[in-house]
């Protein structure tokens, strides 16, 4: 039976690499950092989700060495059973702390906090109004609720305000969103999100994984930025991102939502809890962030370069302020094409094609850190520079 199947796979490959569409992955040899091993040499990486330069730094790994010792390699086992300690509950607290919530719940992955959120909460008496482009994790958790699903286009809050009036015959209504749209770097408008929900009495919920740890006046993310922390009722996130870069999620918000998720998510009932060494980790991550703001002004400064420098080249950036900044390139092919160049010269970076994004809308998606210096952001402007005009001969 399966020989069949390998032609149609095979087939479907071959499409995807003429289309220029294929997503290779690159070998790394050594830590996350802003300067990488790839293949025989050293290149600087702008495509990492390292955001603050934390997936190397010495006080995580002392804490992350200093658990193993103490708590073990892994749990073995799921929360409810015998997969709790003392650290995860610490960092629950101080994530609700840090995050100005009342409750937090972790989970293996930002993915597993989504897939295990709509499921629980909503039935088919409900419904869900999701972003347009919204993560897939939102769109395959909405996916496993029977709640009836509604869309609106991207931060178009007129459109939502149409669509919460179609559910008004609801028992309840859950607004959707990310706090920011990965593929972008555009931030919802969660202070206009949040005034729609009073209005029509709906639940607000955001993903805010490319946000938490340096969005906000104190890095407490897109609720933070935009004032309405008391106003969303449940926030997801990712400890795999800016906060420390490992692996791991979470759900926060009402006490009560946290509770239910604890006796009914799929995701967390079913999963072995997260690993001791990530979870100090973590830990030492928000006592870092707590400390200091010294890497959310050096992230900002070198998002500010890299966007005004960019922008004097002339090239194509889309408009904001957030680290994600993409160069807009259009053919798939050609946005591949300028990743390979840029690796050449030393700068690591992805082209992106559909279906991460819309086809004709194929870009190089380029990430700021706070472990990039200053000369490091020039050299990469430098070789988008060269690349264009290698491209052009």
């Amino acid at each position: 039976m399966y020989g069949a199947m390998r032609d149609d796979l095979k087939a479907g490959l071959a499409e995807i690499r003429e289309a220029g569409l294929y997503k290779g992955e690159r070998v790394i040899q050594g830590p996350q950092r802003a300067s990488v091993r790839v293949g025989d040499g050293d290149v600087l990486n702008f495509c990492a989700n390292n955001y603050l330069g934390l997936a190397d730094h010495p006080k995580l790994i002392k804490a992350a060495q200093e658990a193993l010792d103490r708590w073990g390699f892994g749990m073995a086992s799921v929360r409810f059973i015998c997969g709790t300690q003392q650290p995860h509950k610490e960092l629950e607290a101080k994530l609700s702390e840090f995050l100005g919530t009342e409750d937090t719940i972790l989970y293996s992955s930002c993915f597993d906090a989504n897939a295990g959120l709509f499921e629980t909460l909503l039935t088919d008496q409900d419904v869900i109004i999701s972003d347009e482009l919204n993560h897939a994790s939102i769109i395959d958790g909405v996916r496993l609720c029977k709640a009836k699903r509604m869309r609106y286009r991207n931060r178009d809050v007129a459109d939502l305000e149409q669509r919460l009036k179609e559910a008004s015959g609801a028992r309840y209504r859950m607004i959707a969103t990310d706090g920011v749209f990965s593929m972008d770097g555009y931030l919802a408008p969660l202070d206009e999100i949040c005034a729609l929900a009073e209005r029509y009495d709906a639940l607000v919920m955001v993903d805010d994984s490319h946000a938490v740890g340096f969005t906000g006046p104190t890095g407490r993310g897109t609720p933070e930025l935009f004032g309405v922390r008391d106003k969303v009722d449940v926030v997801t996130g990712t400890l795999g991102k800016a906060l420390g870069g490992a692996s791991g999620g979470y759900t926060s918000g009402r006490a009560e939502i946290v509770e239910m998720l604890r006796q009914r998510s799929r995701p967390y009932l079913f999963s072995n809890s997260l690993a001791p060494s990530i979870t100090a980790a973590a830990l030492a991550t928000l006592e870092l962030l707590d400390s200091s703001s010294e890497l959310l002004s050096r992230l900002r400064a070198n998002t500010a370069l890299f966007r005004r420098r960019m922008t004097e080249a002339g090239f194509d950036l889309l408009p904001g302020e957030h680290p994600i900044i993409p160069v807009m390139i259009g053919d798939a092919a050609k946005a591949g094409k300028m990743a390979d160049l840029l690796l050449d010269q030393g700068i690591y970076v992805i082209g992106f094609s559909y279906p991460v994004v819309p086809h004709g809308k194929a870009r190089i998606r380029t990430q700021m850190s706070a472990a990039h210096s200053t000369d490091d952001v020039d050299r990469a402007v430098d070789a988008f520079v060269t690349a264009r005009s290698m491209m052009d001969e």
